[in-house]
């Protein structure tokens, strides 16, 4: 299922909304250079294809995120020009995502040694639309698109155009290149919980910029309200213990929603060893 949802604050605004003017230690600080070691992955290499599980694994390990890329002569673009076939070109990008979201659950299942189609049914039966709009800012230094986070769910597919994804990687903001040609998988807490720790969860923002607005398109895939999430028992052994309690995931995501801290969440659903 697929929802949307359009948030935009402002048009040919002059000064930031006081709302929106971040205090001085959670504003994007520094000039923060975009990284060219961002794993992109080519997900056309058929010929080699334990290379590429091993390729996903590693990013999801080193990174919590990844660029996976097609064919540029296959790509089609998505962007929604007009709202004559509005609905139908949704569901069929939503569609598509469901299909590619798919195989890459399979690949990175695939590399942590889980039987086939572990993340099918419950674990990944939601599936959002969101797309976020940021007008250009007067004072990018004072304000955010999206302040530092994790994603609650299990995986996000983003997309975008206009450069503002930034990832925390080494105790340092990296900026996420725009590829046209390539979508942005972040991973989400729920694989960090399934993994037992193998994986690590993207922590990533969205800063803004004075010149142009940016919008991005953002697709999550998450557990059902009432499904069991827990450290996956082929990954849990004498000398390496389950380092989560297990929990359902309407129960993850809500205090997630009620605390706004993803990493104080996360903390609450360790077992204390």
């Amino acid at each position: 299922m697929a929802n949307m949802l359009v948030s935009s604050w402002a048009k040919n605004v002059d000064t930031i909304p006081e709302n929106y003017v971040m205090p001085p230690d959670k504003r994007p600080g520094e000039l923060v250079s975009v990284g060219s070691n961002i794993p992109v992955i080519d997900l056309a290499k058929s010929s080699n294809h334990a290379g590429l599980v091993q390729e996903i694994l590693k990013a999801s390990q080193e990174f919590g995120l990844f660029q996976p890329v097609f064919p540029i002569q296959e790509h089609r673009q998505p962007w929604l020009d007009k709202p004559a076939r509005y609905r139908e070109l949704v569901e069929t990008y939503s569609a598509e995502m469901r299909t590619l979201s798919t195989r890459i659950l399979e690949l990175i299942g695939e590399g942590l040694g889980l039987e086939e189609a572990y993340f099918g049914k419950e674990l990944s039966e939601r599936q959002a639309l969101v797309v976020n709009h940021y007008p250009p800012c007067p004072d990018p230094s004072s304000a955010m698109g999206s302040p530092p986070h994790c994603d609650p769910n299990l995986i996000t597919f983003l997309q975008q155009k206009i450069y503002g994804l930034q990832i925390f990687k080494d105790g340092q903001w990296v900026g996420v290149h725009p590829l046209p040609y390539a979508f942005v998988v972040i991973i989400g807490y729920q694989l960090q919980i399934i993994s037992n720790n193998k994986l690590v969860a993207g922590d990533h923002r969205a800063v803004t910029n004075s010149e142009s607005g940016r919008t991005s398109i953002g697709t999550f895939v998450a557990p059902a309200g009432d499904c069991i999430v827990e450290p996956t028992k082929a990954l849990v052994n004498g000398g390496n213990p389950a380092l989560f309690q297990a929990f359902k995931y309407q129960e993850f995501l809500d205090d997630f929603v009620a605390k706004k801290d993803s990493q104080k969440t996360l903390e609450a659903f360790k077992i204390n060893c």
